[in-house]
């Protein structure tokens, strides 16, 4: 019988994301739980999460804010970080409506 590791697991939920990423380019503000903020870029984008550029090593589940431009800090939780770009999971999902916004703004296709 053939078991799956939590690891192995923890990698195929994170290729299973429930809303589409788009690459784009978003200056934006990211604070970790305890830390000052940092002007950054986002490097993608959907209803669910972010990747982000972050010279800070982050680990998984700490805390996180993101400031898109416009918006107030959002929280989300670091799920990867890896060689200076992270990974992250909104715990509110972005309004489709101000995604949509976004995408029409900064999209690298608009």
């Amino acid at each position: 019988m053939y078991l799956i590791s939590p690891d192995r697991y923890a990698i195929a939920a994170q290729e299973d994301r429930c809303a589409p990423r788009t690459r784009l380019t978003i200056p934006v503000r990211l604070r970790l739980s305890g830390a000052g903020a940092i002007e950054t870029m986002v490097h993608d984008l959907s209803i669910s999460g972010f990747s982000a550029a972050t010279l800070n090593r982050m680990h998984e589940g700490q805390l996180c804010w993101l400031t898109l431009p416009g918006l107030e800090a959002r929280q989300a939780q670091v799920v990867w970080w890896d060689a200076c770009k992270v990974g992250c999971a909104f715990s509110e999902m972005l309004s489709p409506i101000v995604h949509e916004r976004l995408l029409a703004r900064y999209s690298r296709d608009g």
